[in-house]
């Protein structure tokens, strides 16, 4: 059920977007009306958790390091694996994020006969991950020609250079197919291996479903089922302009695919989707390993009043005194 009801729930909702477009004609409910609630929860929602991470105090210098750190001037240092200093951690940061490196330093785990416990390479998830985040981006950055009037030459590039094999009129994107390819390749390793369907919840299938589904309705609507690009840019900047006007004449498949993206975008800030952000904030990757040559203090630790020896004694002499217990002056 942890991963059949995600996707029951899914194809419900999808069903009554069908039936509210076609049957009721509430294309402004599902055109307006949901987007901009969707997309302001995720405003909201994702500026309150930022805020909310920025200011929690971490008062421990604890950077995650696996490499040598600065020492005597003979002794080679690792600058990555321990960056000492800002722009080493800004470095190490920036591979994180945009290139995946924890995940492919990842290995894999299992019991051979024996038994043998043995470590072995594990690039198909960092492939997968890392081929899915870059083509999102990039569908993502494509659709801005939506929203902008006139359309941004950067963005025109970014089309012609993600069309460049022309493999059909109109034009597949290159990008699009690898999206699906990798949702699809995460999605079925989330079924195939014993276990990560172990460990894996009801919220780790419905963000994989959902991309699907926007996925899959983008494609259709460029390739198959056609849509009036023409409406849709025009629907498009009328919630960008604040006139929320809405289009008839647009193919329900729009509607469905607007609806999923929203979804998305109101589940962001209350998932673990919320990763994107919070990366930024992980105390083991932002930090410099430099606790050798700075001395940290805890900024939250209480103030506590120290005593010298003789201010002790000159306090506590009578007890003391009682107690057998000879003082500084005796």
């Amino acid at each position: 059920m942890k991963y059949t009801a995600p996707l029951i729930l899914l194809l419900a909702l999808i069903v009554g977007v069908y039936v509210g477009v076609e049957l009721l004609n509430l294309t402004f409910v599902f055109g307006i009306i949901i987007p901009v609630l969707a997309f302001s929860v995720f405003l909201i929602g994702f500026t309150y958790k930022i805020v909310q991470w920025a200011l929690l105090p971490v008062p421990y210098r604890i950077p995650t390091t696996c490499g040598q750190a600065p020492s005597l001037d003979f002794i080679p240092r690792n600058r990555l694996e321990s960056p000492a200093g800002f722009w080493e951690t800004v470095l190490r940061m920036a591979l994180e994020v945009l290139l995946f490196r924890s995940l492919f330093r990842n290995t894999r785990a299992e019991v051979r006969p024996g038994p043998e416990l043995a470590y072995r390479s594990n690039k198909w998830l960092w492939a997968g991950g890392l081929v899915m985040h870059w083509a999102m981006l990039v569908i993502v950055l494509r659709h801005y020609r939506f929203f902008l009037e006139p359309v941004p030459g950067l963005i025109t590039a970014l089309e012609s250079m993600d069309g460049f094999l022309e493999l059909s009129l109109p034009t597949l994107y290159l990008t699009d197919i690898l999206f699906l390819l990798a949702v699809a390749f995460l999605l079925i390793r989330r079924f195939l291996s014993v276990q990560i369907r172990h460990i894996s919840l009801p919220q780790d299938y419905f963000p994989l479903y959902l991309l699907l589904v926007i996925g899959i309705t983008g494609v259709l609507m460029r390739n198959g089922i056609k849509t009036d690009v023409a409406k849709v840019k025009a629907l498009m900047r009328s919630i960008v302009e604040l006139r929320f006007e809405a289009q008839q004449g647009i193919a329900t498949s729009f509607y469905i695919h607007l609806f999923c993206v929203s979804l998305l975008a109101a589940y962001f800030p209350f998932s673990k989707l919320m990763h994107m952000g919070g990366v930024f904030f992980s105390p083991t990757r932002n930090m410099a390993n430099n606790n050798r040559a700075v001395r940290h203090v805890n900024p939250h630790n209480p103030q506590v009043k120290i005593k010298s020896y003789a201010e002790y004694e000159q306090e506590f002499a009578e007890k003391m005194t009682k107690a057998g217990i000879p003082l500084d002056g005796d």
